[in-house]
């Protein structure tokens, strides 16, 4: 799953002008998958659990610097959520692109890091990152003794990166009716589950009610942040 996309809800907020109305121009048809992230820190740091990750923060303001995929993508926009919700201050640090990011975090000149749990599984199990917690409402049934954020009192910080179908509103009310038949029942097989499950995502069937709410949920919850760190991308 790319690192550094954003879906449409945070898009919406991020860039100074959009070329389009994703209230009237878009019709929100279901969400697709939702691909948790997980919240990681080189070994040197000496802390064991989230609790103790925020504690040590604290006590060492500006003293703890986390990667990201790039100014405004999901990964440094989660930890800004992190340090709004924790009260807590880390320094960012961009990268251009998922991957020279990890390679840092793994090679210890980063120290924490957010990021879909498939880019860093394999380090997590190799000892090479402490995984201390997942930043979903669910655990991510590849690091199932992991704890969420839900379950160490930060309900808030939550990042899943998540994909939707949409069509234009222009497209006949039957037509998209049809799409989203299909695709609900599509999500809802064990041939698609197994495929999202070989890349940390999870099936996510909604109604077009539920996808607009959600949206409308993401777009509230991102664009404080994006507001109060002052971020605003180019017009695409």
């Amino acid at each position: 799953m790319p690192e550094q996309r954003l879906a449409a809800g945070h898009r919406a907020v991020l860039l100074a002008k959009l070329p389009y109305d994703i209230k009237k121009d878009i019709a929100l048809i279901t969400t697709v998958v939702r691909v948790p992230e997980v919240l990681a820190v080189h070994p040197s740091l000496p802390v064991s659990s989230f609790a103790e990750l925020i504690a040590y923060a604290k006590a060492n303001p500006g003293k703890v610097n986390f990667g990201s995929a790039g100014a405004g993508s999901i990964t440094h926009l989660a930890g800004e959520l992190l340090k709004a919700e924790a009260k807590i201050d880390l320094v960012h640090v961009p990268y251009k692109g998922a991957a020279p990011a990890v390679t840092d975090l793994v090679g210890g000149q980063v120290q924490m890091g957010i990021f879909d749990v498939p880019v860093l599984l394999s380090h997590i199990r190799a000892g090479k990152l402490k995984a201390l917690a997942i930043t979903s409402g669910k655990r991510a049934p590849a690091l199932p003794d992991v704890a969420t954020t839900t379950e160490t009192g930060y309900p808030n910080v939550n990042s899943d990166n998540w994909y939707g179908l949409v069509m234009p509103s222009s497209t006949p009310t039957d037509i998209q009716k049809r799409v989203h038949a299909a695709a609900v029942a599509a999500l809802k097989s064990a041939a698609v589950a197994e495929q999202f499950a070989k890349v940390g995502g999870l099936a996510s069937p909604s109604t077009p009610q539920e996808y607009a709410a959600f949206v409308a949920a993401e777009q509230a919850k991102w664009g404080k942040i994006i507001q109060a760190i002052g971020f605003k991308e180019a017009t695409q």
